[in-house]
This record gives structure tokens, C-alpha cells and sequence, in this order.
């Protein structure tokens, strides 16, 4: 685990381009800056190029789209292939709608992702493994999760986050579990999004997307830990405030002191 990379990072200043679920963007947006990353949006076709040009990575979050920027999310994917720049992908309930799983599979045939990061219920309908998705939460199943990231990794040849209270980073060879976290990222909406995108300021400084994913739920984890283990009585609303803060103050040493991953 090389922790260094978040050093890396607040001296590098990586730009992530996002394509971004309306309901989160603005949680994305100050996650990567308080981070150290840069983050920039858009939602226009027609400067999709020069916005992959400028960008260190890309994310594309299926979370709420339309037919028209289903065509963008298409274009900048594909962009970001031809261009060399990492490219993470956030398949937001597609265990749950078909419609979405449908559209996902279709990108997915377009370009070439380096990361996918998901919930059970997404990674699993990613690899066409059966289970009970409720929505953005990851519902149910009585599969083995490490099996189930391992083949989807397998499948899409790339490197699969399969998050929740024990975070699974595989690429179908190499695995690793991240046990660091608290259940108040399940509570507010945008954690997974921000984690998808911090994924990408990651692998904009570190080539190895197995070593860039595997660091940055460890970061992101451990410091949602530290900020509930520094405020016991935080609830939802407080959390994300207090989780900005740590994202711009936490150092590797506070990271390397709680961390828990094998």
C-alpha cells in the first residue's frame, strides 16, 4: 500500500475531468479540492475533447443521465481511451434498473474502463452474477464478494472497488480487503460518488490501477474512521462537513496509525 501517493497527490494537483450525477456534484467537486486534487465538470458534448486534453484522469458517474448524455458519457469514455488518460467508471444502480444495466453494458462495449467502483448489488450485475439490488443501496445476496469482484475484474479486464463496510479492490489477480470506514458513508448519498472520483486523482499520479484504487478507499476510509473516532456524536449532516475538513488536514501518518487492510 503506498501511502505516499497522498503526498504525491496534494504536490501534483491532478485535474479530474467529471461527468457527475447531478445529485452529488457538488459533494465530488469539494471532495477532490479538499483532497488536493482539482477537480472540473461539464455536461457539453462539443468540449468533451478539450476537456479529456486538460485532465490528468476521468470519471464517469452513471448515477442520472439522459439519452443526450448518454452520447457525452460515450464520447469523453472513448476520448479518454484514445488519449491515454485513466478512466474510472461509478455504474450507479444498474443491479437495480434494467435500463441502466442495459446502457452500462453498452459503454462498456465503447470504451475501456481502468477502475469500475460499485456496490455488491452493481458489481454483481456487472458480472452477471444474480442478486437482490434495492436501488443506490447494494440489497442483498448470499454470494461470495470476493469471488464476485474477482469476476467481474475478470470479465471487463480491469480493476474492480467493490465497496461497503469492507471494501474489496481486485483486478482479478491481486486482492486486497480495506476493513477502515464507518456506516455514516452509507448514510450520506454522495460518499460513493466522492470515493469514484478520488479514485481517478489517484490514478492520475500512480500508473499500477490495482495500487492507485487499493490507496484510495484506504485513504478515504480511514479518514471517514478518524473523523467519527474524533466525534462521536457526529451525525449525517455534520459528517460530510467534518469529512471535508479531514480530507485537507489528514496526513499519511494519521492514515498509517488507524489503517486496517490485508
Amino acid at each position: 500500500m503506498k501511502l505516499s501517493l497522498l503526498n504525491e497527490l496534494r504536490v501534483q494537483n491532478p485535474i479530474v475531468f467529471n461527468i457527475s450525477n447531478f445529485v452529488t456534484v457538488q459533494d465530488v467537486a469539494n471532495g477532490l479540492n479538499a483532497l488536493g486534487a482539482s477537480p472540473i465538470m461539464s455536461e457539453e458534448v462539443a468540449e468533451a475533447a478539450e476537456m479529456v486534453g486538460i485532465a490528468n484522469a476521468v470519471c464517469l458517474n452513471l448515477g442520472a443521465f439522459t439519452e443526450r448524455q448518454i452520447e457525452q458519457i460515450q464520447t469523453v469514455g472513448q476520448l479518454a481511451n484514445e488519449q491515454h488518460r485513466p478512466l474510472v467508471i461509478d455504474p450507479v444502480a444498474v443491479g437495480a434498473v434494467t435500463y441502466r444495466k442495459h446502457v452500462a453494458n453498452h459503454l462498456l462495449e465503447t470504451f475501456h474502463p481502468d477502475v469500475i467502483r460499485g456496490n455488491a448489488g452493481e458489481i454483481a450485475a456487472l458480472a452477471d452474477i444474480t442478486w437482490a439490488a434495492k436501488g443506490i443501496d447494494a440489497g442483498s445476496g448470499d454470494g461470495d464478494l470476493v469471488a464476485i469482484a474477482q469476476a467481474c475484474a475478470q470479465k471487463l479486464s480491469c480493476t474492480v472497488i467493490l465497496s461497503g463496510p469492507t471494501d474489496i479492490i481486485t483486478d482479478g489477480t491481486r486482492t486486497v480487503k480495506v476493513m477502515n470506514g464507518t456506516p455514516l458513508f452509507q448514510v450520506h448519498v454522495g460518499s460513493g460518488d466522492m470515493l469514484s472520483s478520488i479514485v481517478g486523482a489517484f490514478c492520475a499520479i500512480e500508473p499500477d490501477a490495482f495500487e492507485a484504487a487499493q490507496t484510495a478507499c484506504l485513504v478515504f476510509a480511514a479518514i471517514g474512521q478518524l473523523v467519527v473516532e474524533a466525534n462521536p456524536d457526529v451525525a449525517a449532516g455534520s459528517f460530510i462537513v467534518k469529512l471535508l475538513d479531514a480530507l485537507q488536514t489528514t496526513t499519511v501518518t494519521d492514515i498509517e496509525a488507524v489503517a486496517a487492510f490485508e
